[in-house]
């Protein structure tokens, strides 16, 4: 019991740690006004390391072990833990599936930030591809991400042509 208890311990320390990540990855983004959408996928590459790490440790032999001991034991620990590792499973997903659709506007970013103000010729193919992840990703197809990402377009597209009447 004495072993089961300080387990139970440790878990415990996991799962306010895990908990603080998941609270912290739900916050909202503080962004600079004219940053472009290239900063969406950095956003969810980067969140998408963090949780593929934290469900690599998750999944270790180490944590593993633990969790088949305070299973045998029968601890009531292991309702949260289980809670959190399912939490885990789907912002991993998340930001891997975002991460997906994202790498389909990739191409357009560029041209977007190196183009001339005269940039129409892309924005039907960037629009319709906008348009397939609003209508195919689990996770990326709310309001909120949909005009975030829009918003990060146009001020690419604002920062563009600034960049070229200020050079012109």
């Amino acid at each position: 019991t004495d072993l089961t208890e300080k387990l139970e311990e440790v878990v415990m320390i996991w799962t306010k740690q895990i908990r603080q990540v998941l609270v912290e990855s739900e916050q909202i983004r503080r962004e600079a006004d004219d940053v472009g959408p290239s900063a969406e996928l950095e956003h969810w590459k980067s969140r998408m390391s963090s949780f593929n790490s934290l469900l690599d440790e998750i999944k270790s032999s180490r944590v593993k072990k633990i969790i088949s001991i305070l299973q045998a034991a029968r601890s009531k620990t292991l309702k949260q833990w289980k809670e959190l590792d399912g939490s885990i499973t789907i912002a991993a997903n998340e930001a891997k599936d975002n991460v997906r659709y994202l790498y389909t506007l990739d191409k357009f970013f560029g041209p977007l930030a190196n183009a001339s103000p005269v940039m129409m010729e892309h924005i039907p193919s960037l629009v319709n591809t906008v348009c397939m992840i609003f209508c195919t990703s689990p996770y990326y197809n709310t309001s909120e991400r949909m005009t975030s990402l829009f918003l990060k377009i146009t001020n690419q597209m604002i920062n563009t042509c600034k960049t070229y009447l200020c050079e012109g």
